[in-house]
C-alpha cells in the first residue's frame, strides 16, 4: 500500500528542514576512491567513523588497492584494523571482497547495486554508500541512525533495513536519497541520539510523533507537538 499524501508531505518537509540545518551534510568517512570508501564502510560496522578514519591511512598505505589487499597476510591485516572491533570477521570480509573485485572486475569497484551486493561482505547499506558518494547513484543508507530516526519520525514501523529502505524510497524524492541519508545520520548523531534525544532543542520536533514521548525509547509514537 502506498504511503498517504500526508506522510509524504511530512517526510519531505522534514528533509527540507534538515537541509537548512545541515547544509554541509556529507559522508563522514575519509576516502579518495571507490575502493577506499568500500573498505571504510565495511570497517564502520559497529564502529565510529572517527575511529575508521584513524585506521584507514595506515591500512591504505600498506594495501592501496584490491589486488594488494586480496594478497594481504591475514595477521597483518587484522592488526591494522584491530581497533575497529570484530577485526577477524572484518578481515575476512576485506580479503573476500578484494579477491572478488580482482577476479570479477579486474580490481575495479563496480557501479551497480547488483554487482556490488554480489561481492562477499557487501550488503545494500554498503552498496548504497558507495553508489551515492562515488558514482552519483541515489541511494538510502539504512544504518542504526537511519532506522532509529525513521521509526521515531513515524516514517516506517519496520526493524528490517531492506523494508525501511523501501518505505523511505516511497517518501523522499529519488534525487534526494543520498543527501537525505547524510542529513538523517547527522541529526541522529547530533540531536536525536539513541540514549538521550534532545527533543526540547530539536528543530523538527513539531513533525515528530515521538517528540517528548515517554515511549520514545521503546519506539512507540507518543504525542505530537
Amino acid at each position: 500500500m502506498p504511503p498517504s499524501v500526508g506522510v509524504v508531505r511530512r517526510a519531505r518537509r522534514i528533509n527540507r528542514m534538515l537541509a537548512q540545518i545541515y547544509p554541509d551534510a556529507r559522508c563522514a568517512l575519509d576516502f579518495t576512491d571507490a575502493f577506499q570508501l568500500l573498505v571504510a564502510t565495511v570497517l564502520s560496522a559497529q564502529c565510529t567513523d572517527v575511529r575508521v578514519n584513524q585506521v584507514t591511512p595506515a591500512l591504505f598505505a600498506q594495501f592501496p588497492d584490491a589486488a594488494a589487499m586480496a594478497s594481504a597476510p591475514r595477521a597483518e591485516l587484522e592488526e591494522l584494523i584491530r581497533s575497529t572491533g570484530f577485526f577477524r570477521a572484518k578481515a575476512s570480509s576485506l580479503l573476500d571482497l578484494s579477491a572478488d573485485l580482482v577476479r570479477r572486475h579486474d580490481g575495479a569497484v563496480p557501479d551497480s547495486m547488483e554487482d556490488l551486493v554480489a561481492l562477499r561482505g557487501v550488503g545494500r547499506k554498503t552498496a548504497n554508500v558507495v553508489l551515492g558518494n562515488v558514482f552519483g547513484v541515489p541511494g538510502i543508507t539504512v544504518d542504526t541512525h537511519m532506522g532509529r530516526l525513521a521509526r521515531r519520525l513515524g516514517l516506517t514501523v519496520s526493524d528490517d533495513p531492506v523494508a525501511v529502505e523501501r518505505d523511505l524510497m516511497a517518501l523522499i524524492e529519488r534525487r534526494e536519497w543520498t543527501l537525505w541519508s547524510h542529513r538523517i545520520i547527522f541529526h541522529g548523531r547530533r540531536r536525536c541520539t539513541a540514549r538521550k534525544p534532545d527533543c526540547g532543542g530539536c528543530e523538527i520536533a513539531r513533525w515528530c510523533p515521538s517528540a517528548g514521548s515517554a515511549g520514545l525509547f521503546e519506539g512507540t509514537p507518543g504525542r505530537a507537538r
